[in-house]
């Protein structure tokens, strides 16, 4: 029997063989497709100096008073030939283009109509000073000319039509969907539209199953019916598929090993049969191959065919774990896998002695796990029979149980692979969040998000850089520094006296303002790419306000984190990096060997971190006392400035938050900066 894993490998090394072409597919069509190109912007957006409110097109060095409306410039006229002078203004809507001579734009609310000329004409009072440039969208600000707008490999979702539609793009080149064969084999079987069974009748009820599963993957998908237990009728059905065009055909039933079980044979017979047992609980009996198709036109097209188990059950896992991966190649996918996360289990649960398992469950985001911290919790759909198909009802996840024999304890964690979307929950419940935890297998790097509590004005990502970590494959002294560091990090932020400290507003006393909360963490390999993907995402999506990168660091080849964080910062942020260099530097001379960096993306503060645990708390303590500027200088506020440099002669005694903090540190001691 064959290893889950490989065989796996083996079904999308023969998908990525059979991938169509792309090809060109109208605007109208395009959704949910993968993109095959790259998109650019044929002219810029906009095209024209656009306002960005209703109000007063004015030269701003005119100022406040009366002036003449010379003209009006609204969405969809161009006010073309129409110059503003000093001394005059122009009536512009929200939209409308800016008239020559103009640039400013004073909002209808700073202004007051006053009574028109004695010509007729129309005359407003400007009361409030324009800067240069206010209000006014310049020519390409939202998208440059042949910028790219959308890259290869994208799905195309209303947004991105959306996108499409605005630079003009009404054909694009994209993968296209895989059309589906699907047929049930055996004698007992009969339409689910029979009223009466007969004795050793039942309803196929695979074939609609599998049907509607191929639907939602955005299939075609085509139903050719029950095949008898004969060669003459699987081979028939086989033909019939091949004729159709269909990329992969789906068989349910005669794969196990009696008599009539005819579907392998065929198979072996008409192409090339990668496996027929896996070691896996249910679904052992599933075989894959690949056939060549008899359509004269396409003398080279390779079939995919799966010959699906005939429980119900079993059936639908095989489906999940190796057809949808295929059908997402096929249709584009740069990354077909399978989302994972880690869950802990609300009740016992057996694990087989002999076979991996996947056992069906429901799994949903709660603030407590019970382990005290939030996550995933997984419970059971109850009785686990492969042809009892009650145990698919509602599961969104198949729990990867290891073969064991053992009980494993209401609290383990385990690894969950989710099947379909998160169910919907009581209000007392909340729904699973959208970015799960990493795999062992590194098959996934965002992480679901800590809410951050209604008075929380920090919210911080902690980014693990490792391989082994990233992998499962450990040990790793960064798995350790994750758990340790997230401790101490957590302790640091969540301290009142601390926090008070780490994020008040200048001149605010005793009265709590806000706090700082670890809304978000994650586990990478060492790859530049993925790093990048975690921090763009935490900066421009997420809005953190700072985030910290553990490790990758250091000398060797795979220390990449310094040149990820490069690529995504706007501004360098060095005095950080000196200050942690020069704090590590008391404990160790291989501090030298660090080559974090730090700086800004937007408005986030991004500090590379050492890989040990206690190197973080002493950078953590040395860059406290100026990160609250920092952090309120990024958000803009112009009012937080660098406080007034007292000599250490005049220095006020340390107060108590400092002393816990300095406190606390020690009892952790010392330890090496540098990353390995």
């Amino acid at each position: 029997m064959l290893a889950v894993e490989e065989a796996l490998a083996a079904v999308l090394s023969a998908a990525a063989s059979c991938r169509a072409a792309p090809r060109a597919v109208p605007l109208h069509d395009a959704l949910s497709l993968v993109l095959a190109e790259d998109v650019r912007a044929p002219d810029p957006l906009p095209p024209f100096r656009a306002s960005i409110k209703d109000g007063y097109a004015v030269v701003a060095s005119d100022g406040p008073g009366e002036y003449p409306v010379i003209t009006e410039s609204r969405a969809g006229n161009d006010a073309l030939g129409v110059v503003v002078a000093p001394g005059t203004v122009a009536y512009v809507t929200t939209g409308g283009p800016i008239p020559d001579g103009a640039d400013a734009v004073v909002q209808v609310e700073d202004t007051e109509k006053v009574p028109a000329g004695a010509d007729g004409s129309k005359r407003v009072r400007i009361l409030a000073r324009a800067a240069e440039g206010q209000d006014i969208r310049n020519v390409g600000c939202d998208i440059e000319k042949d910028s790219v707008v959308l890259r290869s490999g994208e799905h195309i979702g209303p947004a991105e039509i959306g996108l499409l539609a605005t630079v003009g793009v009404t054909t694009i080149k994209a993968y296209p969907r895989p059309t589906v064969a699907v047929f049930s084999t055996g004698d007992e079987l009969v339409q689910p539209t029979t009223a009466t069974l007969s004795r050793g009748q039942i309803r196929d009820s695979n074939r609609a199953m599998l049907l509607a599963a191929a639907v939602q993957q955005r299939c075609t998908v085509i139903d050719l019916g029950i095949a008898k237990d004969t060669e003459e009728s699987l081979e028939e059905l086989l033909d019939a598929a091949q004729q159709s065009d269909a990329d992969i055909i789906l068989t349910s039933g005669g794969v196990s090993m009696g008599d009539r079980d005819l579907v392998k044979p065929c198979l072996a017979k008409m192409g090339k049969v990668h496996f027929e047992k896996i070691l896996m609980k249910p679904g052992k009996p599933l075989t894959f191959a690949e056939i060549i198709a008899q359509d004269t036109s396409k003398p080279s097209k390779k079939v995919l065919a799966f010959g699906l188990p005939g429980n119900p059950v079993s059936c639908m896992v095989c489906f999940n774990l190796f057809v949808v991966p295929a059908i997402r190649l096929l249709s584009g996918w740069s990354n077909p896998h399978l989302q994972r996360v880690h869950a802990r289990l609300s009740h016992p649960l057996r694990a087989d002695p002999h076979r991996t398992e996947f056992h069906r469950a429901v799994i949903r985001w709660v603030l407590d796990d019970g382990s005290g911290r939030p996550g995933y919790v997984a419970e059971s759909t109850g009785h686990q029979a492969s042809s009892r198909l009650l145990s698919m009802k509602s599961a969104n996840a198949l729990l990867e149980v290891p073969s064991t024999g053992q009980i494993l304890a209401a609290g383990t964690s385990i690894q969950a692979i989710f099947i379909s979307d998160t169910v919907t929950y009581p209000s007392d419940k909340p729904p699973a969040a959208s970015n799960p935890l990493p795999s062992a297998k590194g098959d996934s790097t965002d992480v679901p998000q800590v809410a951050a509590s209604k008075n929380s004005e920090i919210k911080v990502a902690i980014l693990t850089v490792s391989d082994t970590v990233s992998s499962g494959s450990g040990p790793d002294r960064r798995s350790h520094s994750m758990v340790q560091n997230g401790k101490s990090l957590i302790t640091v932020f969540s301290s009142h006296k601390l926090v008070m400290h780490f994020i008040s507003v200048v001149n605010s006393s005793s009265e709590k303002l806000g706090g700082a909360t670890v809304v978000a963490t994650a586990v990478v390999p060492d790859e530049v790419e993925k790093i990048k993907g975690i921090l763009v995402k935490w900066t421009d999506i997420d809005r953190v306000n700072l985030i910290l990168t553990l490790g990758g660091t250091g000398f060797t080849p795979r220390d990449v984190t310094p040149e990820a964080t490069k690529s995504v910062i706007e501004k360098e942020a060095p005095g950080l990096a000196f200050v942690m260099l020069q704090e590590s530097l008391k404990i160790t001379p291989f501090a030298m060997l660090s080559r974090a960096t730090a700086g800004i993306r937007g408005s986030t503060l991004i500090i590379n971190m050492p890989g040990n645990p206690n190197a973080v708390a002493e950078c953590m303590e040395a860059l406290l006392p100026a990160l609250k500027h920092a952090l309120k200088q990024i958000k803009g506020d112009k009012r937080e400035k660098h406080p007034r440099h007292v000599p250490h002669a005049a220095a006020a005694p340390m107060d108590e938050w400092e002393r816990s903090f300095r406190a606390a540190s020690a009892a952790g001691g010392g330890g090496c900066s540098c990353d390995p």
